[in-house]
């Protein structure tokens, strides 16, 4: 079950960060059952050590994280001492409190188990860091405040604000042995890298506690409120065993109605420590380039927490200090959280009665060094800039929210601030990629001069938008506004939504509306790109025919490609303007711009080099690495370039019609051609073949050679235009 390759290293470490663990946890449960009166505070010792045992024992058996220490944790002290706090000041007995705090344990180890088994583990890790940020920063400033009275010496049932108004109520024994504790946690590390601060500050805080002892002989009494005292002193509840079995009985006859009131206490509970726990493991595999296990983990956690409910132990979670001891310290698999748990209910029964004699300022020390470690005191640098300004009040709203009403809520505020965050940063946005007006775009294919200069002239009757992001209730309205002046003056707007991320209901009834006032004047929406598995797994188009905006004869057309919608656009703006007939007849090899102006026995001589072909539409004309040099004049019809790609689909380079040519470089350069040519309309053309001219040129150099420069000219004019394409396109 447990691989013991490197038992000493697992062993070494399991020991290390039980002494780390250790200490910890006895502050944690002291500080829970200390708010049910001083007596409890032992108690809580015990609670504690158990915890340790428990929980380091079962998470490791139940399969863990490797490495991962479990223990008594900061958040669990929180909770459970707000909740106990706020159910003493109700006027509920200990005892019954005590039944309360084992089932919101035991509960919060159900919730684990439940958010394991459904998956949940993978979703806590994508909470917004702001929210964690203000939890731990809350949980942290609630430690302090908790601990303050504590430190300072005042009587059981102080609070924070009451305590510092009242300095004649201070006692100077206490705040001694705290100051003294905390500065040795804080300066520790540096002294002694070896035995872990936690432990040297507890050993130091006692010490220190004895030495003021030998002025003030009072300290030495048993039982004094300035120490955690012995466990026989709890107000009549008996040894630790049969005060368990009271507990355990009074748990099993709560009533529904009691359980349904601790429901969401123990579901703030199992969030943070599944938080927590979670936390840890990601710095875990960070540094051990290892990966974990989320669900399995949260199953684990729960199981444990489960257990040490049922035997009257504080819950916990991953702890960063242990487990990074525990690293440290050689540790390579789960035998050493199993070492851990061991060594911790050997430690306790050797030290039992040491226990008793640990003072309450030195683990008020503790707890207030570890709740200013937890405030993130780096978010203060996000006041830097403007735009995580408001990550730092989120931070500020949560970390309040979790002092003055709950976690809970916190947790609440926290989301619903990031949502409105992030809703707020989308608006924000600008949804609009880019924006181009029709007399700055062009489609690829390549038209004649005619249909240049009306494109040149009416190509203001239409507008292309290039969207990205979220198209949603946000951002939706920002479109209609960047768009109403176009809508007045325009007859097409072509939107291309290939960056688009979301859409929502709104966004398709914006649409909608764009699509009503273009129709009114007898215009086109026309969409293109729509994508087909959105990150949410949504296909854009079904989605807008299922909401009714893709109708049937409705003035809206779709598109695959951004340029078919551009050409569909300029057909659309040229057989308005010329009014062609349908039937397109054939040109003759005169009529061609090639050879205007060429004498009438030239004109023969070329005939005898031409072949007429015929496609249909669709009909592959040339594959890449056909034919060996050949050029082919369009007689009527269209054919559209394509660049193939292995494993993908095919670049449009371009469509070429009427008057026009393709095939040039083979011709030219006598080679196979390198693209592929489909027709893309009923399409005859002209074929010439290079050996046939050169044939034709030995006799015909004059013919031969204004042909050579007329294509030149046309390929120049091509290179001219791509080029000014090029420089729209990268602004240059």
């Amino acid at each position: 079950m447990f691989k013991t390759a490197n038992f000493a290293g697992d062993f070494w470490g399991g020991t290390a960060a039980m002494l780390v663990a250790m200490p910890s946890a006895i502050a944690f449960g002291v500080t829970i059952y200390a708010t049910m009166g001083e007596s409890y505070g032992a108690y809580g010792a015990i609670a504690g050590i158990l915890g340790v045992a428990v929980i380091g024992i079962t998470a490791s058996l139940a399969g863990g994280t490797h490495r991962l220490i479990s223990a008594p944790s900061a958040p669990a002290a929180a909770v459970l001492s707000a909740f106990a706090l706020n159910y003493a000041n109700l006027d509920f007995g200990p005892d019954l409190i005590i039944v309360m705090l084992m089932v919101v344990a035991l509960l919060a180890g159900i919730f684990q188990v439940l958010f394991g088994a459904i998956g949940l583990g993978r979703l806590i890790k994508y909470m917004p860091f702001p929210v964690v940020s203000g939890y731990l920063s809350g949980v942290g400033l609630y430690i302090v405040a908790s601990q303050t009275p504590k430190f300072l010496g005042i009587p059981q049932g102080g609070h924070f604000w009451k305590s510092l108004q009242y300095p004649a109520l201070w006692q100077w024994q206490s705040i001694t042995v705290g100051l003294i504790t905390i500065g040795t946690m804080l300066y520790a590390d540096r002294l002694f890298r070896v035995i872990p601060a936690v432990i040297i500050a507890l050993c130091v805080g006692v010490v220190a506690y004895f030495g003021i002892g030998m002025i003030d002989p009072a300290l030495l009494q048993p039982n004094n409120p300035f120490v955690i005292g012995a466990l026989g002193s709890n107000a009549g509840s008996g040894d630790f065993i049969h005060s368990l079995l009271v507990h355990f009985q009074e748990m099993v006859h709560l009533s529904w109605h009691d359980i349904y009131l601790l429901f969401f206490p123990a579901l703030t509970l199992a969030a943070l420590l599944s938080i927590d726990t979670l936390k840890t493991c990601i710095v875990l595999d960070s540094m051990t380039h290892s990966f974990h296990n989320s669900n399995r983990e949260l199953i684990a956690q729960g199981s444990s927490n489960i257990l040490t409910s049922l035997v009257g132990g504080m819950p916990g979670s991953g702890m960063m200090g242990a487990t990074m001891v525990n690293l440290t310290s050689g540790a390579t698999t789960r035998l050493s959280g199993l070492i851990e748990g061991i060594t911790a209910i050997i430690a306790f029964a050797l030290l039992g009665s040491f226990v008793a004699w640990i003072p309450v300022a030195a683990l008020a020390g503790i707890l207030i060094v570890v709740g200013f470690r937890m405030i993130d005191r780096h978010s203060f640098k996000l006041l830097r800039t403007r735009q995580t300004a408001l990550d730092f009040f989120i931070i500020v709203a949560v970390a309040i929210s979790a002092l003055t009403i709950s976690l809970i809520a916190a947790a609440g505020v926290g989301l619903l601030l990031a949502i409105l965050l992030y809703i707020i940063q989308q608006i924000g946005a600008s949804v609009v990629y880019r924006h181009q007006d029709g007399t700055d775009a062009r489609s690829k294919i390549v038209r004649s001069k005619d249909e240049e200069a009306i494109l040149r002239e009416k190509g203001d009757e239409f507008s292309i938008y290039e969207l990205h992001g979220s198209l949603f209730f946000g951002t939706a309205n920002q479109l209609y506004t960047m768009l109403r002046e176009d809508l007045q003056n325009k007859k097409y707007i072509i939107i291309d939504m290939k960056r688009v991320q979301t859409v929502d209901l709104t966004a398709a009834h914006i649409l909608l509306q764009i699509k009503d006032i273009l129709h009114d004047k007898e215009g086109y929406l026309l969409l293109c790109r729509l994508p087909h598995k959105l990150p949410t797994g949504e296909d854009v188009e079904s989605y807008f025919n299922h909401v009714g905006l893709l109708k049937h004869l409705s003035p809206i057309k779709v598109f695959d490609d951004l340029d078919d919608a551009i050409e569909w656009t300029e057909d659309k703006i040229i057989r308005e303007t010329i009014a062609e007939d349908t039937t397109e007849t054939p040109l003759e090899l005169e009529e061609f711009d090639l050879f205007k102006g060429r004498k009438a026995d030239t004109i023969e001589e070329i005939r005898s080099l031409v072949e007429c072909r015929s496609y249909k539409k669709g009909e592959i004309i040339y594959n890449q690495g056909e034919g060996n040099g050949e050029i082919f004049l369009i007689r009527r019809g269209l054919v559209r370039i394509m660049l193939p790609y292995p494993e993908r689909k095919s670049v449009h380079l371009s469509t070429v019609g009427k008057n026009n040519f393709f095939g040039e470089f083979s011709f030219l350069e006598g080679v196979p051609h390198y693209t592929n040519s489909i027709a893309g309309a009923d399409t005859d053309v002209y074929c010439i073949k290079r050996e046939a001219f050169d044939l034709f040129s030995e006799h015909h150099k004059k013919a031969s050679f204004h042909f050579m420069l007329s294509l030149s000219a046309v390929l120049a004019e091509r290179l001219r235009l791509t080029r000014s394409e090029l420089g729209e396109e990268y602004d240059v």
